[in-house]
C-alpha cells in the first residue's frame, strides 16, 4: 500500500511539474522567410473601483529577431488619459536571480486607440514591440520574473507579477512569473 501511494505521488508530482505545450497562434514559412509568433498571454491584471488595466504579451521570432509584443488594456466609465510609447520606451524585467533585462520598444510613436463601447465604457488598447539582444534570453530561459517596469513617454508605471493570477476575462488561470521560462522554447528555431 505504502509503494502505491508513493507511486502514485511521483506520477502526481512530474504531471505537476511537466512543461506546457506551446500555443502557436502563426507559424509561417515562405519566399519572404519566417514569421512564428505565440497566442497573447495575460501578464497582469488589476480591477478597482469601475477601472480595469490588463496587459497581454506574445512573443514572436521574425526570421530570427526575437521580440515580445506587448498589449496594453485599460477600462473605465471615466476618461483614460493617454499613455503612449515613443523611441525612449522601454520595459525593465526583474528576475527572481537579481538579474534586470531591459527591452527596446521597436516601432513608431503611438498613445494606443480610444473606443467608446455600447455600454458608455471607455477602453484605451496600445500596443508595442519590444526587442532583447539573445544574450538575455539565458537568465530569461531559467528564472521567473518578479517585477516589471514600464518606462512610457511621459512616466514609468510598475507593475508586480503574481506567481499564479485566475482572469476576470476568461476565468483561466495563469502563470506570469513562468512566461518566458515556459514560452521562449516555442519561438526558437
Amino acid at each position: 500500500m505504502k509503494r502505491l501511494f508513493f507511486a502514485l505521488l511521483l506520477l502526481f508530482s512530474f504531471t505537476t511539474y511537466a512543461q506546457q505545450p506551446c500555443e502557436i497562434d502563426q507559424d509561417i514559412k515562405d519566399s519572404l522567410g519566417t514569421y512564428k509568433s505565440t497566442k497573447s498571454y495575460i501578464i497582469f491584471e488589476r480591477s478597482f473601483a469601475g477601472n480595469s488595466t490588463n496587459i497581454f504579451f506574445s512573443l514572436s521570432n521574425n526570421n530570427g529577431l526575437l521580440s515580445l509584443e506587448a498589449q496594453f488594456l485599460q477600462r473605465s466609465q471615466d476618461f483614460i488619459k493617454a499613455t503612449c510609447l515613443d523611441n525612449s520606451s522601454k520595459i525593465f524585467l526583474q528576475l527572481a536571480n537579481g538579474k534586470i533585462v531591459t527591452l527596446l520598444y521597436a516601432g513608431s510613436d503611438t498613445c494606443g486607440t480610444l473606443i467608446v463601447g455600447d455600454d458608455k465604457i471607455n477602453n484605451r488598447v496600445m500596443s508595442g514591440n519590444f526587442v532583447f539582444a539573445k544574450e538575455n534570453f539565458e537568465d530569461l530561459r531559467t528564472s521567473a520574473v518578479t517585477f516589471m517596469r514600464v518606462k512610457f513617454a511621459g512616466e514609468t508605471v510598475d507593475y508586480p507579477f503574481r506567481t499564479e493570477l485566475t482572469a476576470e476575462i476568461d476565468k483561466k488561470t495563469y502563470r506570469p512569473e513562468n512566461y518566458f521560462i515556459n514560452n521562449l522554447k516555442c519561438i526558437e528555431n
